[in-house]
């Protein structure tokens, strides 16, 4: 079957976006009136951020409208990919990059700013606070760069 892949990608990307949203909303919830942090482990905190950038904090001047036009675009080139592929491993790593970006489009479309509420830290160095979203991107990149790498001769076709 042509599109094996894109099937087992949907289920995928929808609990990748589901679980960001659940996850932002309960953050907004719980985390802003009033503003506070709830500390879960000692290298782990909750608290609420707001970014209008994109990983990292990076590119926080551009108007919005580029980020969510240039997240839209890179999206439906992910999706397109993934409608092509008969690797499943290759059209789970797409879904989770989708998933992942989705749930942070509807934050700019919705708060102008994509939703961050995990802080991870060590001996006083903070990661940049992130989202379930972010997890995913980060996850499906990552086995889009191990498929690369050790994957073998394959076809998109």
């Amino acid at each position: 079957m042509k599109h094996r892949a894109f099937a087992l990608g949907l289920p995928v990307l929808a609990v990748v976006f589901i679980l960001d949203q659940w996850t932002k909303q309960i953050a907004i919830d719980a985390l802003s009136d009033p503003a506070r942090y709830i500390k879960v482990t000692p290298f782990m905190n909750f608290v609420l951020a707001w970014n209008p950038g994109v990983s990292f904090g990076l590119f926080q001047g551009q108007a919005p409208w580029v980020m969510i036009i240039g997240t839209a675009a890179i999206t439906i080139g992910f999706l397109v990919w993934m409608w092509r592929t008969r690797d499943r491993v290759l059209g789970i790593a797409l879904a989770m990059v989708v998933g992942g970006a989705v749930g942070n489009l509807v934050d700019r479309l919705r708060h102008g700013a994509v939703t961050d509420f995990i802080d991870l830290h060590v001996a006083g160095y903070h990661w940049p606070v992130f989202n379930v979203a972010d997890t995913g991107i980060t996850i499906g990149a990552a086995l889009l760069l191990i498929d690369s790498l050790f994957g073998g001769k394959k076809t998109s076709r």
